[in-house]
């Protein structure tokens, strides 16, 4: 598969780049999606969340009513989750979510989604570029200029690129990242994927 290189103005440059068939047109698999997905997510989480037990409220231990007698329930303690400021009945403790997942199940999770997207022709490959000043403006006249205005979209450089980083970062719809960033989710969150054409050439020859 190939895909025209563009310039930031938006026009074809007349060359073209291969899509390696092993990353970008393979057989997808759904189960290493959801897998890789929910990993990530799953680290994503705090896990300090806390509900104070029965052992841990401040509070009298004091009986507060006789045993028998009252016609209702028996009850020894103010701090019992039956009560209204008592504590909770296995209420939540901060816990780690991370889970180990396989790299070669991570690769497979991450090709199935750049071939859904090459398929889908949500692709769109940018010579290098570099901009001078940050002005979130000109960034935002390079997406017209590729027809992605409005659109969730996900650069993928090879290299940190200050200006393009700092002058994108207000674009409630756009994120920059780094290529040893790109992970199956933002893959699957954006709507268009825009590469560079030095980081498209290290994912189908990563050995340069």
């Amino acid at each position: 598969m190939e895909l025209a290189i563009y310039n930031k103005e938006g026009e074809d440059t007349g060359r073209k780049v291969s899509l390696d068939s092993a990353i970008f047109g393979i057989e997808p698999n759904d189960h290493a999606i959801y897998l890789d997905v929910k990993q990530y997510l799953a680290n994503q989480r705090q896990g300090t969340h806390k509900a104070k037990e029965r052992g841990e409220i401040r509070g009298s231990t004091r009986k507060i009513k006789r045993q028998k007698g009252t016609g209702t329930a028996r009850a020894g303690s103010i701090k019992s989750p039956l009560f209204t400021g008592g504590g909770r009945i296995f209420g939540p403790k901060p816990r780690d979510y991370s889970f180990k997942l396989n790299k070669k199940v991570k690769q497979l999770a991450r090709h199935s989604a750049l071939s859904y997207k090459a398929k889908d022709q949500q692709i769109i490959v940018v010579e290098n570029f570099e901009m001078e000043y940050p002005k979130t403006k000109d960034f935002v006249q390079i997406q017209n200029n590729l027809q992605i205005g409005g659109k969730k979209s996900l650069f993928v450089f090879d290299q940190h690129n200050k200006n393009v980083y700092l002058s994108s970062r207000n674009l409630q719809k756009t994120k920059v990242i780094m290529l040893s960033g790109l992970n199956t989710y933002n893959i699957l969150d954006a709507s268009v994927l825009v590469f560079s054409e030095s980081s498209i050439s290290k994912i189908s020859n990563p050995e340069k």
